[in-house]
């Protein structure tokens, strides 16, 4: 198993977190392409309200795109999410996990986010990853991951 790469980014209250903060727990971080777009806030919402689920298997939820603090801000609040959002514009942490990648949308490349979810288990080591996320339903998919991995 690879070991996750650790990196220190600002969550929406502009607090310095780092991925070795949650040693010793089960880490679901997510890449999101943008806040507030439809895919992007149901898997929010999705994993917001699981929560509690994730806390009973001793795991954070952390969701990390290359918006800005105010735009996690008004996220949260417009939604009244309870997960981390963690912000990365210079895209250093979306390039080591290897989720900034070249898309296309209507014969048109871009650069951007490919939603993807790692997951790390309490020793650091990468346990899962899912590309290409489609968030309808993906919390509770990565809560049976969990709950398998620990079985």
């Amino acid at each position: 198993m690879a070991k996750a790469k650790d990196f220190k980014l600002k969550n929406q209250d502009e607090k310095d977190v780092k991925l070795s903060d949650f040693k010793g727990k089960w880490t679901v971080l997510y890449f999101y392409p943008k806040d507030d777009t439809s895919g992007c806030t149901i898997e929010a919402i999705e994993f917001t309200n699981n929560l509690n689920q994730f806390k009973k298997e001793n795991a954070e939820v952390i969701g990390i795109s290359p918006d800005s603090v105010k735009s996690h801000c008004d996220f949260r609040d417009k939604h009244k999410l309870k997960v981390t959002l963690l912000c990365d514009p210079e895209k250093k942490v979306l390039e080591k996990y290897g989720v900034w990648k070249e898309k296309s949308m209507y014969g048109r490349k871009y650069l951007g986010v490919e939603r993807t979810t790692y997951l790390i288990d309490p020793e650091g080591n990468i346990a899962y990853v899912w590309n290409k996320v489609n968030p309808q339903g993906h919390a509770e998919e990565v809560l049976r991951k969990i709950k398998e991995l620990k079985k």
